[in-house]
């Protein structure tokens, strides 16, 4: 399972955790702008917007988890297990049809913002081919923002459904709508102390700080992260420079993320924070640290160059990196 969210400081900010019991050795991949998107229903997209992201690079193929383009178009792509339906992929007129990776590379190739991207989703179908026989299709939803706006977007029996973020945060399930409706159980919430209205009579002064957010959940299903990722994120504060938004963004991740061994799935198999990412959207700097390396990395797309046919990608650091200060 995963958290997506949004932040902003003097500049925009968008990422996740990634939380899975695996990993296909992720890399963080830069796709420039003539790299050739083929496509397995629509024309190729031969010349695009270039972008920078998490992918695992498959027969020289980015499937990205989550990334941004050139102009800050940030996608990421959540699990959305019962929930995600990807049709038959028969032609219809009129309509898009994508396989469901292709969706982030599709969208963020073609697309400056949430609001151009709009005018795709109501004649898309998301269907169901395979990357290959040995990677089918993962049942997702995603979470699209740019600098004004954030939307949801999910694939269910029912059709495309899209909606307006307005907490700046995505988990897993249930439907965004539904997640977003149960914000109201939580909405006596603050990160101030709150008064005593238990009774009238009775004064009952408070014994810690932060008690103004007593009941706000600490557990690691997909409903409680997202009420806490939204109360953290949408209360967080910081400098406006670029360290301090930074490790505030890590900060707000690191309030929802999965420690190995709390998540048990059987068989000696426990679900962790596999990456944590945080993306500059205007300046395409793409930040992250795993869950073996607390250290926050960095690569910057526009340090590549973006006019390139060929992929970018750098392994991820691992391995734990302390400095020692005796």
């Amino acid at each position: 399972m995963c958290t997506c969210v949004t932040f902003a400081s003097k500049h925009h900010y968008f990422g996740r955790n990634l939380d899975l019991d695996y990993s296909y050795r992720e890399s963080v991949t830069i796709t420039p702008r003539n790299y050739p998107f083929l496509l397995r229903k629509e024309k190729p997209l031969l010349s695009h917007y270039a972008m920078i992201g998490m992918a695992f690079v498959q027969d020289n193929y980015p499937l990205y988890y989550d990334a941004t383009n050139e102009y800050g178009l940030s996608m990421a792509g959540l699990n959305f297990p019962d929930n995600a339906f990807y049709g038959p992929a028969r032609e219809e007129d009129g309509f898009i049809l994508l396989a469901p990776y292709e969706f982030i590379p599709y969208c963020l190739g073609k697309y400056r913002t949430v609001k151009e991207a709009r005018l795709l989703f109501s004649h898309l179908r998301l269907v169901d081919l395979p990357f290959s026989p040995s990677l089918p299709n993962s049942p997702l939803h995603w979470m699209m923002a740019d600098q004004k706006e954030c939307v949801v977007i999910e694939a269910t029996k029912d059709g495309i459904r899209v909606y307006d973020n307005p907490v700046g945060v995505m988990t897993n399930n249930p439907t965004f709508d539904e997640q977003l409706h149960r914000l109201v159980d939580y909405r006596h919430l603050s990160p101030k102390d709150a008064p005593a209205t238990f009774a009238p009579h009775l004064p009952l002064p408070s014994y810690s700080r932060g008690m103004g957010a007593m009941g706000l959940p600490g557990d690691l299903s997909s409903p409680s992260r997202f009420v806490k990722a939204a109360f953290v994120r949408n209360n967080s504060l910081c400098e406006e420079d670029e360290m301090s938004s930074v490790s505030q963004f890590f900060h707000i991740l690191a309030s929802v993320e999965q420690p190995r061994g709390c998540c048990d799935l059987g068989n000696q198999r426990y679900e962790i924070t596999i990456y944590s990412s945080c993306c500059n959207m205007e300046e395409g700097i793409y930040y992250y640290r795993t869950y073996d390396n607390s250290r926050i990395n960095a690569v910057a797309l526009r340090h590549e160059s973006i006019e390139e046919k060929t992929l970018v990608s750098y392994p991820l650091l691992e391995k734990q990196q302390i400095c020692y200060i005796n």
